[in-house]
């Protein structure tokens, strides 16, 4: 069994000060993380239960930015039933009542009104579930009533337009409840959000997919959301079944480790 993961963890990258939260943990299906990995590979990284199911984290990540707070992801949120967080072991509970993201602001002593940006990597429930939150009457709302939501505009449409093969990863009130409360701000291809953070296409798990780009004082991270999920799927063919353009994920893969690597980004795991 591997440590329960501190729900912070800080450092600075150049003049930002930035914070891993832990959104709380999550348990997938090994092979469908690994695609055609074999087992007997993967395994020797990452145990699997007697369900198959590997651990992970969602961890996001919140950076203090002259212009305001600008979290990047936000986990699964709170409002789906227990089937659903059985089959997906999510476990992302708080203290009284919240979630595991809310004790990690908490914290810091940060609320979620407090955040002023959220860029969403996209849309998918583990990623940006956190948008909003049901409430104790069955109401959906925006968690972040303050902040503006980045996403791209093709990833807004394509989760908008679901097929049997994305449906169960796309669902509504991840998202819906923020386009109808016009919070969304829809960017297209490479983009800087505010000063020195910029969104990057990384197209391949989905077809616009974005990883974040953080750049301050000469120094420079990348959030790499579902583009290379965790630290075992570096080499350049461990790629997961869930990708829907896994041969895309190849490419970019292969060009954005490469930049990383020549320009020294320090590299941020989901």
């Amino acid at each position: 069994m591997s440590a329960p993961q501190p729900l912070v963890e800080s450092r600075m990258v150049g003049g930002f000060r930035i914070h891993a939260l832990q959104a709380g943990g999550q348990k997938l299906d090994g092979g469908a993380m690994f695609g055609v990995v074999p087992k007997p590979l993967w395994e020797r990284r990452i145990p699997a239960d007697e369900r198959n199911r590997i651990p992970l984290g969602m961890r996001c990540i919140l950076v203090e930015h002259d212009e305001g707070l600008v979290l990047i992801d936000c986990g699964a949120g709170n409002k789906e039933n227990d089937r659903f967080t059985d089959i997906y072991g999510i476990e992302n509970t708080g203290a009284n009542g919240r979630t595991a993201l809310e004790d990690a602001l908490a914290t810091l002593g940060h609320s979620t009104d407090d955040i002023k940006i959220v860029i969403d990597s996209h849309l998918h429930f583990d990623h940006g579930g956190g948008n909003t939150y049901r409430d104790e009457g069955g109401a959906v709302w925006p968690t972040f009533p303050k902040a503006r939501y980045v996403v791209q505009r093709g990833e807004l449409d394509y989760a908008s337009h679901t097929n049997e093969r994305t449906a169960a990863s796309y669902l509504p009130h991840n998202f819906a409840p923020i386009m109808e409360a016009g919070l969304f701000d829809l960017v297209e291809g490479e983009t800087e959000i505010v000063p020195g953070i910029s969104v990057l296409p990384t197209p391949g798990h989905v077809p616009f997919h974005q990883g974040i780009l953080l750049s301050s004082k000469g120094e420079k991270a990348f959030f790499l959301g579902d583009l290379v999920p965790t630290a075992a799927h570096l080499p350049l063919p461990w790629i997961m079944g869930y990708d829907v353009e896994p041969l895309v994920t190849l490419e970019t893969k292969r060009r954005t480790l490469a930049r990383a690597l020549k320009e020294e980004w320090l590299l941020l795991f989901e």
